[in-house]
């Protein structure tokens, strides 16, 4: 199918694109690698008036080093995220998830706040920054703002940020190998391209021969990415990776489609959860 027409503009700066999208308030839409909202707009199911693209903003793309976190620019790509050394040593469930989206050329054009500003319940890095407790950066005209991960996701395919907002970065905690932490992406999808039917992204800390904390996600398990809150408590009490994972679907609220039914994706956060803990834990 073709789109409907629409007009476009590529600022050159963050204010410009900012300017553009309080201009044109609900009827304009920010593309960047466009791997999701393309296909929106060629099927009919959403439509623009106003493309405004921000893909050529360097500035957006940048992982920095602040400390205790990672700031990772909205417009680094899933490809980046997998081969950037600083998120490789500091947050490497994100990398691993990464890889697993789609194939290698979606990689090399999605980027991470585009994965997250289109808030698909199916895509694999909503719910690793639900799982990494991340802070959404989004900048506007009255200036930029915070906006936690858990608060951020609003239903499907719809988010917390204002009209004339743009997610400019993604602030993360460092989870990496040299504070205990252990971590691991699992998913389970008919093909290599296909979304997953559901996903759990895990990463695990031990001391002294015990998991000391634990934060999970889950992908595909509702309307929104789900924290498994309950698998958390059950590991925090002492619980193994088989009696945590026996309350993966506590609170969740998976669909039924043609790829799966409520009751077989609750199984499968249940087997994947397992799997998960056990490969972060080792």
């Amino acid at each position: 199918m073709i789109p409907a027409k629409f007009g476009y503009v590529r600022p050159t700066s963050l204010a410009d694109a900012i300017a553009a999208l309080a201009g044109n308030g609900e009827d304009a839409k920010v593309i960047a690698g466009g791997q999701s909202l393309i296909p929106l707009l060629r099927l009919r199911l959403t439509d623009t008036g106003l493309l405004v693209d921000i893909g050529r903003l360097e500035e957006l793309r940048d992982v920095v080093d602040e400390g205790a976190t990672l700031r990772i620019g909205a417009l680094t790509t899933h490809y980046e995220l997998v081969h950037d050394p600083l998120i490789a040593e500091h947050c490497g469930l994100i990398a691993a998830a990464a890889a697993t989206v789609a194939d290698p050329a979606v990689r090399h054009r999605g980027t991470f706040g585009g994965s997250l500003a289109h808030a698909d319940a199916a895509g694999d890095l909503p719910a690793v920054a639900v799982a990494l407790d991340a802070v959404v950066l989004a900048s506007g005209p009255a200036g930029e703002r915070e906006i936690p991960a858990a608060g951020f996701f609003a239903d499907y395919l719809t988010t917390t940020l204002a009209a004339d907002e743009i997610v400019t970065g993604i602030r993360v905690p460092k989870l990496g190998a040299s504070g205990g932490w252990g971590y691991r992406y699992e998913k389970f999808h008919r093909t290599a391209q296909a979304w997953a039917i559901v996903g759990v992204a895990a990463a695990v800390r031990r001391g002294n021969g015990q998991v000391t904390e634990a934060r999970v996600g889950l992908t595909n398990m509702g309307m929104v990415p789900v924290r498994a809150t309950a698998v958390e408590a059950a590991l925090a009490s002492g619980a193994s990776a088989t009696e945590a994972a026996a309350v993966a679907a506590e609170g969740t609220n998976p669909s039924g489609d043609l790829n799966a039914s409520e009751d077989f994706r609750r199984h499968l956060a249940t087997v994947l959860v397992r799997r998960g803990l056990e490969a972060a834990g080792a």
